[in-house]
């Protein structure tokens, strides 16, 4: 077997379909089969008590059979009350290990890595969800209604943020799966505290990037200090935030430098967030849209820079839009909902076959709210397929939402009935 490449930018033409498919070893011995990933999708298909249960174990089984060497779960909760949803998976000193062991053995059951997606969503979590919203200065999200009022944290309150996020990673390489992956993406918690525009603080958890990233840093050595040697270690980190004076490209280069200072073995760029959520492709121009990959021109730089194999992920539908990926000198193109929508994708661009049709545009004018409805139309796919083991490539996003609004209704009273008993 060849050398796996790390940097592929010599690599061009028909060569790239084969590096696509060709195994990459990461820096602390992990091996991945191929250049194909799932990314993180957040599937709200918890079972009461906040738990993995059937229909993610099919799920998942489905994507393990695919042909994709890496699948990355839907972000997982470090705390119980902080939530994306009231669906949520969470993994806390609490929960129960057997559930959690089952999702990652139908994971693993193809022979693709399988990494938890480890996150604290800070601020972003909705008011009647009756959580915590800490934050890094209290400064609200502008331009998006419905999130509770936030709370700065003080000094013990990030120190428990650390120790969660390491008790949730130790548990989630006992129950089986074979990495973790901090989401610092998106607008959640550890993002915040890399924005000038959340993170005002003046102490050492803010100011420049260096401190701004200190909490991130402080993460990734108490999540590998508490996982076995042999297990893989991901970040998730905006390429930028997409807003005047908040977390730019530079920044980004600055971080990855830093992380490279420790034993981090893939990191994962992304953009967005709440305010702005260009990763579900709301604001980004046709021609953005249309090119796929959508953070490509904005990764260059970041990739350049970077001591560890990177993971793009925006985007990417299909075999060619994977293969410019690659051209540009990324290790892995990350595939989200084209793989919703096809479990088997990776199969079928290796026999050629071609992608799912995009997804259609919802009717709203309202960027947020059309991001929303892009959501709903996956989550839609998910749990159709969750429940029947296979579903229609394509929905419609506007009667998604609507429906998903109604299903959310039902699952917060459940969530916070549990919540008031269990905790």
């Amino acid at each position: 077997m060849p050398k796996p490449l790390h940097n592929l930018q010599h690599v061009h033409g028909s060569d790239q379909a084969e590096v696509l498919f060709s195994p990459l070893s990461l820096p602390r011995g992990a091996v991945l089969r191929n250049r194909v990933a799932k990314a993180s999708m957040e599937e709200n298909l918890a079972a009461p008590g906040q738990i993995p249960d059937h229909r993610l174990r099919k799920l998942y089984r489905a994507w393990a059979a695919g042909g994709a060497g890496l699948l990355i779960t839907g972000n997982v909760m470090v705390d119980a009350r902080a939530m994306t949803g009231p669906a949520g998976v969470v993994l806390d000193a609490r929960a129960p290990l057997q559930p959690f062991a089952a999702w990652a053995a139908a994971a693993r059951s193809g022979g693709a890595a399988a990494w938890m997606q480890l996150n604290h969503p800070g601020r972003q979590v909705r008011a009647d969800l009756g959580g915590v919203a800490w934050s890094p200065s209290g400064v609200p999200i502008s331009g998006a209604g419905g999130f509770a009022r936030p709370v700065a944290m003080d000094d013990d309150d990030i120190r428990a943020v650390i120790a969660m996020f390491a008790t949730s990673a130790a548990r989630a390489i006992e129950a089986g799966f074979t990495g973790v992956q901090i989401h610092a993406a998106h607008g959640y918690l550890l993002s915040q505290f890399l924005s000038p525009l959340a993170n005002r603080r003046t102490d050492r958890w803010g100011g420049p990037v260096e401190r701004r990233a200190r909490l991130l840093i402080e993460i990734v050595a108490a999540v590998r200090a508490a996982m076995p040697a042999h297990a893989a270690l991901g970040v998730k980190l905006n390429t930028a935030d997409f807003q005047r004076g908040g977390f730019r490209q530079q920044d980004a280069v600055r971080v990855v430098e830093l992380l490279g200072e420790h034993p981090v073995d893939l990191v994962e760029l992304s953009g967005g967030s709440a305010e702005r959520p260009v990763m579900h492709g709301a604001g980004l121009d046709e021609s953005t849209r249309e090119r796929e990959a959508y953070f490509l021109d904005l990764a260059h730089e970041i990739v350049a820079a970077s001591p560890v194999p990177v993971m793009l992920t925006g985007g990417i539908r299909t075999v060619e839009g994977a293969r410019e990926v690659l051209r540009a000198g990324v290790a892995v193109a990350g595939v989200a909902t084209a793989l919703a929508q096809r479990p088997a994708l990776p199969h079928d661009w290796f026999h050629g076959r071609p992608a799912p049709e995009p997804l259609p545009a919802s009717s709203a004018a309202d960027k947020a709210t059309a991001s929303a409805a892009k959501q709903a139309a996956v989550r839609w796919i998910l749990r159709r397929a969750a429940a029947r083991g296979t579903a229609p490539e394509t929905a419609d996003p506007d009667a998604a939402l609507r429906l998903d609004t109604r299903r959310r209704a039902r699952l917060l009273r459940r969530y916070r009935g549990w919540l008031a008993e269990a905790r």
